[in-house]
């Protein structure tokens, strides 16, 4: 694996996952109580043995570069192994609106320069907001053996799910054949069959490749070539050797509201076929050193707890508690995701930038809570109700509100409070 250089999309500007992507980049965004989502590719590249890591990103990229800076710097005295940010950038040759990167394959092709620097045979292109585990290693060897020059990682799917994914057809050496974008017409659907499997026929992108770093320059060589699903894989096709690695682990898309919500609140089950309990393949992120968590005659049931908080006579369920959360007496919170707090109130309730706050970081006491999302920094004050809303239920609070100045945003029938928000008391959302 030392020939090989993992390349992580930091996505666009996100906005299938706005409010929480307001203040930061797409892979900045907390998960699991502790953990970040660009923790889950560079967890994988470390666990196989990859540990020269590039994340392209552009959109406000502050809060990952100190996150990688503070989590990543120090891979070792005696390793060469790193982790570095290639923001998108102005040029001599690109000093245009179009300097910005217009899709994944557009942003490999502007840090191509860096890229080929680094030297390795294949780059292996990563998304940054799944979550799965994947040994990378068995994927580029089965590149290798079969002598691809371009490996798709494909997991098997339904029919229903079928028309919203990118569908490849192999033939039986697992060579692709045909790829279709979300395929909706049924004739096209039903030529896509690539397995002997009822419940699962079809073969499913991942939006993971692996190129041979010459095939990868040839193929970007096309600068209306924007997106590697939509354009530049269909048109190797034929072209080049592409090849399907068949991932039949458990893989999830977390890039909208709802499934980030579901996905997060599912890691409280010890049945979720993912867990972060795996000493083998550990995920790592920044160590924040916090004190253990106190609670005090609460009744918790399937909760995700991470350190350093303070939970007093509360009744939480299905709910995950992110760092330094702060949750008063005789609340209840019921399928909620808190990510937290990224400091502890001082005395006099002044936030980092010296702002003077009137209600204290967390949640207030006698709050009803279900079905919300509290984004970092958030001070909820005493007897707020959040109620379950329909799932189409879709809006902003207050009503034709500029970006950055929602109270609450309901997505797919989730309340999500943006970071430093601040709910007075009584509210009812």
């Amino acid at each position: 694996m030392q020939n090989v250089l993992a390349v992580i999309l930091g996505g666009g500007a996100g906005s299938r996952l706005y409010p929480l992507t307001r203040e930061r980049a797409k892979p900045a965004v907390p998960i699991g109580g502790k953990y970040r989502l660009i923790d889950i590719p560079i967890s994988n590249c470390l666990n196989s043995g990859i540990d020269r890591i590039f994340v392209l990103t552009q959109y406000l990229s502050a809060s990952l570069n100190r996150h990688i800076a503070w989590t990543y710097s120090n891979m070792g005295l005696f390793s060469r192994g790193w982790v570095q940010i290639l923001a998108a950038e102005q040029t001599q040759e690109l000093f245009r609106a179009d300097a910005w990167y217009q899709g994944t394959a557009d942003a490999v092709r502007k840090q191509l320069f860096e890229i080929e620097q680094a030297g390795a045979s294949e780059v292996l292109i990563l998304s940054g907001d799944h979550l799965y585990r994947m040994d990378y290693a068995d994927f580029v060897t089965y590149h290798r053996q079969v002598g691809a020059d371009v490996t798709v990682a494909a997991q098997p799917v339904t029919a229903t799910q079928a028309p919203g994914l990118g569908i490849l057809a192999t033939n039986a050496s697992a060579e692709i054949v045909r790829w279709c974008e979300k395929p909706s017409d049924p004739a096209q659907l039903a030529s896509l069959h690539s397995r002997d499997d009822a419940k699962k026929p079809y073969l499913a992108s991942m939006g993971i490749y692996v190129f041979n770093r010459q095939v990868l320059r040839e193929l970007l060589a096309n600068a209306a070539d924007s997106d590697f699903g939509l354009h530049v894989i269909p048109r190797a096709i034929g072209r080049y050797k592409v090849f399907a690695y068949t991932f039949e682990g458990f893989w999830a898309d977390i890039g909208t509201i709802r499934s980030f919500y579901e996905v997060n609140l599912a890691l409280t089950h010890p049945s979720f076929p993912f867990s972060f309990f795996d000493e083998a393949r550990t995920i790592v992120s920044h160590s924040r050193f916090l004190p253990p968590t106190r609670v005090d005659e609460c009744s918790l049931d399937h909760v995700l707890i991470a350190e350093g908080c303070q939970l007093c006579q509360a009744t939480i369920s299905e709910s995950v508690v992110g760092v330094r959360s702060i949750i008063g007496c005789h609340t209840r919170m019921t399928r909620t995701l808190m990510m937290g707090a990224d400091y502890y109130d001082n005395k006099e309730r002044m936030d980092p930038s010296g702002r003077q706050r009137s209600i204290p970081l967390g949640v207030g006491e006698g709050c009803e809570i279900e079905g919300a999302i509290l984004d970092k920094n958030v001070r909820m004050g005493h007897g707020v109700m959040i109620r379950p809303h329909g799932p189409d239920e879709n809006l902003v609070y207050p009503p034709n509100s500029k970006p950055g100045e929602e109270l609450y945003v309901i997505r797919d029938g989730i309340v999500v409070i943006p970071k430093n928000t601040e709910i007075p008391d009584g509210m009812v959302i």
